[in-house]
Parts: structure tokens; sequence; C-alpha cells
């Protein structure tokens, strides 16, 4: 078996147990939730099958949504970002890199590593909040449960990736 297959497998479970057990259960100010499991999705190789991107994407999306009570919800949003994070690096790195360049403030760059999170948090947070609603009738708090999460999100992403790089 392959070593960065065991390796997905475990982040895929630690952070679908954290997403379950203790992010799902905090709200800040009544509309900010974090949403630290889109962080699985970041880090696929650019090489990486796109196939086999829709699939962990899927399952990520979906063991959410059976642990959350979201129908659908989480797997539908994973797996449009899953679908465009692809295309989306390939956007933040320079043409003549390696094909096995995986996303990180190391090997892209800091700045271009943070536009990159910020641009699939927060489609993956309209995505989830529009589809979690499924109406206009109070866009403001639909607003603030977007920005919120989002910036909610992005801290502790960079905050895992400050751990992480040490």
């Amino acid at each position: 078996m392959n070593i960065d297959f065991v390796e997905r497998i475990i982040l895929f479970f630690v952070l679908l147990l954290a997403q379950a057990l203790v992010f799902n259960n905090i709200h800040l100010f009544n509309c900010a939730t974090p949403l630290l499991y889109i962080y699985f999705v970041l880090h696929f190789p650019r090489n990486y099958p796109r196939w086999a991107v829709l699939i962990w994407c899927f399952a990520m999306g979906l063991g959410v949504d059976m642990f959350a009570n979201t129908p659908g919800v989480a797997a539908a949003s994973m797996t449009l970002v899953g679908m465009l994070q692809p295309s989306w690096f390939s956007i933040f790195i320079p043409r003549d890199s390696a094909d096995d360049l995986v996303p990180s403030p190391r090997t892209i760059g800091a700045t271009s590593f943070f536009y990159y999170v910020l641009l699939l948090v927060f489609l993956y947070s309209v995505v989830f909040f529009t589809l979690e609603a499924f109406n206009f009738f109070n866009w403001m708090q639909w607003l603030m449960n977007i920005g919120g999460s989002t910036v909610l999100t992005m801290c502790l992403i960079m905050a895992v990736e400050n751990v992480r790089k040490s």
C-alpha cells in the first residue's frame, strides 16, 4: 500500500472526527461555523487523478453529512470544490513547476497559498450555505454565515499550516 494513501486516509478520519465531534458544535455569534474538513481537498497534488479527487471529496462530504444531519449539502459542496480544485490550483503555480507539486505555503508561496485557500473556502461556503438555506428570504443571515464561516475557516487552516510547517 502506498504511504500517500495511508496518510490521506488518516487525514480523512482525523478531519471527519474533528468536524463531527468538535467543530459542528461551534457557532460563533450564531453565524460562524468552522468548516475545517475543507482542508482535506486543499492538499491534493497537481498530478492526482481527477476522478480520485472527486471520490475522496464526495466521501468526505458524505461523512460530514451523516454526522451533521445535512442531507447531501456537504457532499455536493465538497464534490464541486473537488472538481474545481485542480483547475484553480494551476492558476496559482508557475507553468514549469513539477507535476507532483503539493499546495502549501512553502511550495507556492504564502501569498499565493492564501489566495488559493481563500478562493476555495469562499466558494465552498457560498455553495454550502446556499444549499442549506435554499431560499433568500433571510439574506443577511446567509451573508453573515458565508462571511463568518469563511473567516473562521481561513484562520483555522492557516493555523494548521503553521503548526504543520514546523
